[in-house]
C-alpha cells in the first residue's frame, strides 16, 4: 500500500541531495500555466460574460449572474445545521484569538537626534479570496482567510467559490453560510484561474483586487502565477502533504489515522512518516490495512494517495537524522510524534506547521486549533509562511530628519553617491547646505 525508502546505515546526504531523495507528488505549474493564458486574457476582455461561459463548461451550470444575491447568503446561514454552525463559531472564535495576537503596531527608531524612522503597517486595500469546490468544499478555508485578512484591517474583501450544479449554481451553501457568518456578503460563483482572473482584472460586477489568497487546484496555482506582479498572492499551494516524524514511543494506529486523514483530500496527497523504529513502521503499515478498508473515501483518493510516488514510510538511523530528513523535506503539515515531542519540535526549521505530541493532530489545526491551515506546500515552507495577518499588511518605513540630523551625515551621503558614479543623488543634498555639506 505504502512504499519505503531505507536510509539507514549510510551517512545521510546534504541539502538538495537528501531533498531528492524524498518522495514529492508532481505538480507541474509551467505547464498549466500555458493551459490557463487563453482563459485568463479572456475573462480581461470580455469578463463575466466569459465568467459565464466557463461556469457551463467547466461546471455545467448556467449562471445569469456571478456575484450571489444577499438573499442566498442569508437562505444558507439560516438552513445550516446548528452543529456544523456551532461549529464553525468555534473555529472562528480561535482563529481570531490567534491571529488578533498577529497585529504589527508601529515603531519608531530614533537612530540619531533629530533622526527617526517609522515602520507602520498598512493592510492591503482590497482581497480576493478563493475557497475551493472540488472533491470536497471547505468552509474551513473560508475561515482561514477571511479572520486574518479581517484582523489586519483589510476593508474591502471578496470571495469566490466554485458552481455547483446540485445547487442552482450556487457555491455550495455551508460556503454561502459561513461568509455570512464572517460578514462577508460579497461572494462569486467562480472557479479554477478564471476566478483568480475576475479577481486581477476586475469586471463589470467585480472591482479588481490587490491580492488573492486561498488554496486551489493546479489551474488556480497557475493562474495565482501567471498575475504575480499584478496582484500579490499567498503561495502556489500544490496537493496537500502530511509528514509525522515518530519514534517507538507513536502510537501506530494514532500514525495511521494521520496519514489517512490527509491522504483523504485528493490522490495525490502526500503522507509520509519518518522513523528510526522498524517495529513502529511495521505497526503502521499493519494498521493502515482495516483503517483504509473503513474510510469513506478509500478507492478514489486514499489509496492512490498512500500507494503514489508522493508518500513513503521513510527509516532513519536516529531522531536527530528524522529531523535533518523532516528539515529537507519541508512538509506543510509536521507532527512530532516522539519520546520528547516538544523538545524535538523546537527544533524544527522548515515546517508550515508543527503539532506536537500524540493529542495535537493536524486535523485539530485544520479546523480548531486557532492556527491558520493555508500552509506552504512542495518544500516551500523552507522559504515560506503560512497566512497570518502579516500577508496581508505592508511595512511603510517613514524618515523624519531634522537639518542638523542631515547635516550631520550628509558627507557619507554625498560619498557613497559619489562612489556609485550617482553625483545628482549627492547634489540633492548639497543643495540644501549651499552646497557645502557641513562636516566635509
Amino acid at each position: 500500500m505504502i512504499s519505503r525508502i531505507d536510509l539507514r546505515g549510510d551517512a545521510l546526504p546534504e541539502g538538495g541531495k537528501l531533498r531528492d531523495l524524498l518522495p514529492r507528488a508532481e505538480f507541474d505549474v509551467e505547464a498549466a500555466l500555458e493551459k490557463v493564458r487563453p482563459i485568463c486574457e479572456d475573462v480581461h476582455h470580455r469578463g463575466t460574460a466569459a465568467l459565464i461561459e466557463y461556469a457551463e463548461r467547466f461546471d455545467g451550470v448556467t449562471l445569469e449572474r456571478v456575484r450571489v444575491p444577499a438573499a442566498a447568503l442569508t437562505d444558507a446561514l439560516e438552513r445550516l445545521d446548528p452543529a456544523v454552525r456551532a461549529a464553525l463559531e468555534e473555529s472562528v472564535l480561535r482563529a481570531r484569538l490567534v491571529h488578533r495576537a498577529q497585529r504589527r503596531e508601529p515603531h519608531t527608531t530614533r537612530v540619531v537626534p533629530g533622526g527617526t524612522v517609522t515602520e507602520k503597517w498598512v493592510p492591503v486595500g482590497r482581497v480576493g479570496l478563493y475557497a475551493p469546490g472540488g472533491l470536497s468544499v471547505y468552509p474551513s478555508s473560508v475561515i482561514m482567510n477571511v479572520v486574518p485578512a479581517q484582523e489586519a484591517g483589510v476593508e474591502s474583501i471578496a470571495l469566490a467559490s466554485p458552481p455547483q450544479r446540485e445547487f442552482g449554481g450556487l457555491p455550495h451553501p455551508t460556503i454561502l453560510a459561513a461568509c455570512a457568518l464572517l460578514g462577508i456578503d460579497e461572494v462569486y460563483a467562480a472557479g479554477g484561474a478564471q476566478a483568480v482572473a475576475m479577481f486581477a482584472y476586475g469586471t463589470d460586477e467585480c472591482a479588481p483586487a490587490n491580492m488573492v489568497t486561498g488554496p486551489g487546484n493546479i489551474w488556480v496555482a497557475a493562474a495565482k502565477r501567471y498575475f504575480t506582479g499584478r496582484i500579490g498572492i499567498d503561495t502556489e499551494a500544490g496537493p496537500t502533504e502530511i509528514a509525522v516524524l515518530a519514534d517507538a514511543t507513536a502510537d501506530p494506529v494514532h500514525v495511521a489515522a494521520d496519514l489517512i486523514s490527509q491522504a483523504e483530500h485528493d490522490p495525490l496527497a502526500a503522507a509520509v512518516l519518518v522513523t528510526d523504529s522498524a517495529d513502529l513502521a511495521d505497526a503502521v503499515e499493519k494498521e493502515l490495512e482495516p483503517q483504509v478498508a473503513a474510510a469513506r473515501h478509500a478507492e478514489e483518493r486514499i489509496l492512490p494517495a498512500l500507494s503514489g510516488r508522493q508518500s513513503a514510510i521513510v527509516l532513519v538511523d536516529s531522531v536527530e537524522d528524522g529531523l535533518r530528513v523532516v528539515d529537507a523535506y519541508g512538509a506543510e503539515h509536521l507532527e512530532v510524534q516522539t519520546a520528547d515531542a516538544a523538545g524535538v519540535a523546537a527544533r524544527v526549521r522548515n515546517a508550515g506547521a508543527v503539532f506536537v505530541g500524540p493529542y495535537a493532530p493536524v486535523s485539530l489545526g485544520d479546523y480548531c486549533a486557532g492556527s491558520n491551515h493555508v500552509l506552504p506546500t512542495g518544500g516551500c515552507a523552507c522559504h515560506s509562511s503560512g497566512l497570518s495577518v502579516q500577508s496581508f499588511l505592508r511595512g511603510i518605513h517613514i524618515v523624519d530628519y531634522s537639518r542638523d540630523a542631515l547635516a550631520d551625515v550628509g558627507h557619507h551621503v554625498v560619498t557613497l553617491a559619489e562612489a556609485e558614479d550617482l553625483p545628482a543623488h549627492g547634489a540633492a543634498v548639497r543643495a540644501r547646505f549651499g552646497w557645502q555639506v557641513p562636516g566635509k
